[in-house]
């Protein structure tokens, strides 16, 4: 983007500065000259990922490097199944992550293709059609209403030129321009009303501009540039894996030495036998199933998600709506419908609401003969096209049942005085039988100027002093609410005037009524923000609307609470003025950021960052992209969104549904509450497995052989894991505080309970080992005793986890609160589970094979009783736990 401020500059001294000719233009050989040394004016491409390189990048976890070592490890030392199935998890974890990024962003591209094909310039005094990448800087472009700006243009001649910018700006209107130069210094991008920017869109009239900017130096290019700058924000659910990932390494190697040592030191057996044992019990530590479980359990969320009109871009993406503490959100379009309408009508000074009817009220019925036909919209069957003020005109008078058809044809148009933006008013000539209406519309106080008479109910009248102030204190009242005022007047005349000009139809009017609009806001929003409130996430909005507007919807929609005064809105201006240090400091103090550009977004998201709270942008425009880039999690509109801000997004909305978001917030913390279920019942099981076989090997018993580990591993450890990823939602899981950035998936009591209940487990393991040893029922025969104690520890180890997996459905509620049986598919796998560990045991061709016997019903007995102790433990654990929360 140019440093130049040429909405501060003369356009004489622009076009000598240019060496270009308003009248004339560039000539061709200096255009290709020009073109030659700046180069097309597109945006730069952003490189491409192959699906290659897509797929070795899931390689750079460091969970997914310590299985794929563990893979290495256990195929070294025979164990040819277990690598295997390491690897086939490693493997099928990849392809998850490349399907479903395979349509990762490119919102560079994205902004190329807004780029419009073709413009009509001025080139060696002739109009021609001119491919949009071949414009340079000097070129003379002409618009008019329907085109799009094909780069940065300073304005040189404007004829009632509007400009619709919200995808650039989030100005909810179409912003007037005129060609004058600015007074101010440093005027926001939504108030420079002489330059016209790259990708917007001419609704109304018609202009000459002289291209200041190309391609990247542009607004739109300056926004590409914040994008290839922009970093990827890691979720926290990639920090959280990689910690644990760590955490765990450092602690298996821990514990893999410490075998090591002890048994060397006993002597017992020789030192490569100890160290197949370490390193077998560092494979068996490893939760191989965990990366699998996780991609699945966000997997089906993103499924769940999307059947709620939410769609993930990012798998991971849906575990960081669960932590969302700050949701900036823009305005038009995300918060409010992006659709001018007509809110309050004024007649015989009373307001009224625009559902009240205008029949039986001669001075409605009048206001809405003059709004319609002072109007330039056109009625088509794909709807109604034209300048969203006018186009909300006639939509009120249609659902007012006007029949507009008729009207048009009783009172046809003769001619007119368009709209400019110095006199602030149109006003347009109809034929009305034998005589002529004359309509005008425009700014109240201007209008009011050239009123005389006032029509009271359906009857004109002289405007007296008193009407007059009364008037102007409801248009003070209706702009204090936010609400765009405009006032109508009509004068009858038995001819028009040959010259028709201002002064000489634009007096002694009569004052019919003022229409009062607003953008209003989408009716689910305010009940949505109450529960992000309730939830504990503090929504913001960030917008490029004017300061009033952006504080009127943002009271009516809860985001500004009766407690918060001025001091909690701020414009971007303002924000200017504050350095970034000590912004995150003050950055909590505001709700509402107004006419704000996309480096303003940028900030807002990385102070709140800075704060260390995990920050959720919304929106649907250009401006939008780099926030949405740089926040967390951003989170674009489906519908009115632009392909920029979606391909700068990790969710799209299917429905623009600002509530739909408070639907994704809770999926979001459902999946994280559940791999944290998911990850405690495989820490506890693996942490009992690992101590179990440490404990034997300190004391010299028989240990399990490796086809045990890799059974309990396979079937006890992945399937009911997936299953606990299908949990449903607990009762009152939006009544909770976000857990924030610095939470893990150790917090809120995970850590700890994985810790005491895989020692609970591995004690009774261990119990019902040495109690078979103690009381042997084969007697005299050292080695079938030895066989049953380690047959009734396999089986108390498997089964255990397997009713363990019940406890963990809930950290602190009891098992028997949460409905233990309510997930089918958590049914089917313990059910699965169960028979595939019996099976072992029961069916006399699998005993050799996984060197177990044939256990008796007392030793059945004994088995079940000591994997059902679990439950009793826990239940007790959980009743203390509730009661010292509850005293907290």
């Amino acid at each position: 983007m140019s440093e130049n401020k040429f909405y501060n500059q003369n356009i004489k001294e622009l076009l000598v500065q240019f060496s270009s000719d308003s009248q004339r233009g560039l000539s061709e050989k200096m255009a290709q000259d020009r073109l030659l040394s700046d180069g097309p004016n597109a945006l730069n491409q952003a490189k491409k990922t192959t699906l290659l390189q897509k797929f070795v990048n899931q390689f750079k976890d460091f969970m997914i490097a310590i299985l794929a070592v563990a893979a290495v490890i256990a195929a070294m030392t025979g164990e040819v199944v277990d690598a295997v199935f390491i690897l086939l998890v490693v493997i099928l974890n990849a392809i998850f992550g490349v399907f479903q990024e395979s349509k990762a962003e490119d919102a560079i591209a994205a902004l190329k293709k807004m780029s419009t094909p073709n413009a009509n310039v001025r080139r060696g005094g002739k109009v021609v059609s001119v491919p949009a990448d071949q414009l340079v800087a000097g070129d003379i472009v002409l618009l008019e209403a329907g085109d799009i700006v094909p780069a940065d243009l300073r304005l040189i001649e404007v004829n009632s030129l509007k400009i619709e910018e919200a995808a650039l700006t989030g100005e909810s209107v179409p912003v007037e321009k005129s060609a004058a130069i600015l007074k101010a210094k440093n005027p926001g991008i939504g108030d420079r009303h002489n330059m016209a920017f790259m990708n917007t869109n001419v609704t109304y009239g018609r202009a000459v501009g002289m291209i200041v900017a190309t391609g990247m130096k542009t607004e739109v290019g300056h926004i590409a540039s914040m994008l290839e700058q922009t970093d990827e924000t890691a979720t926290p659910l990639q920090i959280n894996l990689k910690q644990l990932g760590k955490s765990l390494t450092y602690l298996i190697l821990f514990i893999s030495v410490i075998v090591f040592a002890i048994g060397m030191i006993k002597g017992a057996e020789s030192w490569i036998n100890m160290l197949l044992t370490a390193i077998s019990i560092a494979v068996a530590a490893i939760p191989e199933g965990l990366p699998a479980i996780v991609t699945i359990t966000l997997a089906l969320g993103t499924g769940r998600l999307a059947k709620k009109n939410a769609l993930m871009r990012r798998l991971a993406a849906v575990e960081t709506l669960g932590s969302t503490e700050i949701i900036g959100s823009d305005k038009t379009g995300t918060l409010t419908q992006n659709k001018m309408t007509v809110e309050k009508y004024v007649v015989n000074n009373q307001i009224f609401d625009a559902v009240d009817p205008i029949q039986k009220n001669a001075a409605a019925e009048k206001l809405a003969v003059v709004m319609a036909l002072n109007n330039d919209t056109k009625m088509t069957e794909d709807g109604l096209l034209g300048d969203p003020t006018e186009t909300a005109l006639i939509s009120f008078n249609e659902k007012q049942d006007q029949d507009l058809e008729r009207l048009f044809d009783k009172m046809p148009r003769v001619a007119e005085i368009p709209f400019d933006s110095e006199r602030k008013l149109m006003t347009t000539v109809n034929k009305n039988a034998a005589q002529y209406l004359i309509t005008v519309k425009g700014a109240p106080d201007e209008l009011l100027r050239r009123t005389s008479k006032i029509d009271l109910n359906g009857k004109a009248v002289a405007l007296t002093e008193e009407n007059r102030q009364q008037l102007l204190t409801i248009n003070h009242e209706l702009a204090q609410q936010a609400l765009r005022v405009l006032a109508f007047a009509y004068q009858n005349v038995k001819e028009v005037p040959g010259r028709l000009t201002s002064k000489a139809v634009e007096k002694d009017l009569v004052f019919v009524g003022f229409v009062a609009m607003i953008d209003p806001e989408r009716p689910e929003v305010a009940q949505a923000v109450e529960q992000a409130r309730q939830a504990g996430i503090r929504p913001i909005m960030i917008t490029g609307d004017h300061k009033d507007t952006a504080a009127a919807i943002a009271r009516r929609l809860g985001i500004l609470t009766a407690q918060q005064g001025p001091e909690a809105i701020i414009t971007g201006a303002q924000l200017d003025q504050i350095p970034d240090e000590q912004f995150e400091d003050k950055v909590a103090q505001y709700s509402v950021y107004a006419r704000v550009a996309p480096e303003h977004k940028v900030k807002i998201v990385n102070a709140w960052q800075k704060r260390g709270k995990t920050v959720a942008m919304t929106g649907d425009g250009v401006n939008d992209a780099p926030a949405l880039k740089a926040a967390d999690i951003g989170i674009a509109m489906g519908i009115t969104g632009t392909e920029v801000s979606k391909g700068a997004s990790d969710m799209v909305l299917a429905d623009d549904n600002f509530a739909t978001i408070v639907n994704a917030v809770k999926e979001g913390r459902t999946v994280f509450s559940n791999i944290q279920k998911a990850l405690q019942y495989l820490l506890s099981s693996n942490l009992a497995e690992v101590m179990t076989l440490f404990v034997m090997t300190i004391l010299g018993w028989n240990l399990f052989v490796p086809v045990m580990i890799l059974w309990i591993n396979l079937v006890t450890d992945t399937f009911p894991a997936i299953a606990l990823g299908l949990e449903p939602a607990e009762p009152g899981i939006m009544d909770r505080q976000p857990r924030g950035k610095e939470s893990s998936f150790l917090s809120g009591g995970v850590g700890s309970a994985i810790i005491w209940q895989g020692i609970v487990q591995s004690l009774t393991v261990l119990s019902v080992y040495a109690l078979a040893l103690a009381y042997p029922d084969h007697a005299g025969n050292n080695e079938l005793v030895h066989l049953d104690a380690l047959t009734m520890a396999f089986m108390t180890l498997g089964l255990m986890q397997l009713v363990n997996a019940f406890n963990v459905k809930s950290i602190y509620q009891s098992i028997f609160k949460v409905n233990p049986f309510a997930n089918k598919y958590f049914n089917f796998a313990i059910l699965f589970s169960l028979l595939s560990m019996a099976i072992v045991v029961l069916i006399p061709g699998l005993n050799g094979l996984f060197h177990v016997s044939d256990l008796n019903s007392h030793q059945w007995l004994i088995v079940l009783a000591a994997s059902f102790s679990i439950v009793i433990v826990v239940e007790v654990v959980k009743l203390f736990e509730r009661l010292i929360l509850k005293k907290k």
